[in-house]
């Protein structure tokens, strides 16, 4: 499968995610159900991003970050994701509401999972403004003193070459410049299989998701700081 899904992804309109707080509290439902074992202080998780987190099409309880969360709790890490997903945004709306969502987290994020862009492509809008917005992203959590994965992209090939090399290069350049860590392009283990997709061709299924958060949930583990007593 092409990677035409990447600029429509994100799309506009739909499935809002609800507030942080909200969210967290559905997943948190969820996870409290799961038998596995877990050990520890909490761990705090912001996943920040656009529908792939939303979970367009899915529900938010069966979600990206709330997959993850059952994932990383059955790994015995004392997890709890508030998913910040919001269909539609662009790596400007995201950095218009990043501050607020911090505030209004209960608690200080130990890790931001950092998703966004691909609407970026959709809207056409330049790849030198994608990386100012995701640097000023970057800004504010470092200022903060706030650990972030970023969830890297790739521009699909139609949209040119001169293109596609300015937005691949943004995610590894920025984790490099911020010392953040990278899942280079986390959409990897599933982008080729049309059959882990929902019928628009965009939004991965519900299998898809669960795909993903295995390939992804040992860099979201590494990703995690130390707890403050260790």
């Amino acid at each position: 499968m092409p990677l035409l899904f990447a600029l429509a992804a994100c799309g506009s309109g739909g499935d809002r995610a609800p507030d942080a707080s909200t969210s967290a509290q559905a997943v948190n439902s969820q996870s409290a159900a799961e038998p596995s074992p877990v050990a520890g202080p909490q761990r705090h998780i912001l996943a920040f991003g656009d529908s792939l987190f939303a979970g367009k099409g899915v529900g938010p309880q069966r979600s990206y970050p709330a997959q993850m969360q059952v994932a990383l709790r059955a790994r015995g890490i004392n997890a709890v994701i508030a998913n910040a997903g919001v269909s539609g945004d662009t790596t400007a709306a995201g950095l218009e509401r990043l501050a607020f969502t911090l505030d209004a987290q209960p608690q200080k994020p130990d890790l931001v999972l950092l998703e966004l862009g691909a609407n970026d492509m959709l809207r056409g809008i330049s790849p030198e403004q994608t990386r100012a917005n995701l640097g000023a992203m970057l800004d504010v959590l470092k200022k903060r003193g706030i650990a972030v994965l970023i969830m890297g992209m790739r521009a699909p090939p139609n949209y040119g070459a001169e293109y596609e090399k300015s937005f691949d290069a943004i995610y590894p350049d920025l984790a490099k410049r911020y010392k953040a860590k990278l899942v280079p392009f986390w959409l990897e283990s599933i982008y080729q299989r049309p059959e882990l997709f929902q019928s628009d061709h965009l939004h991965p299924t519900v299998e898809g998701i669960g795909i993903l958060v295995k390939a992804t949930e040992q860099a979201v583990e590494q990703a995690l700081p130390p707890p403050p007593d260790k």
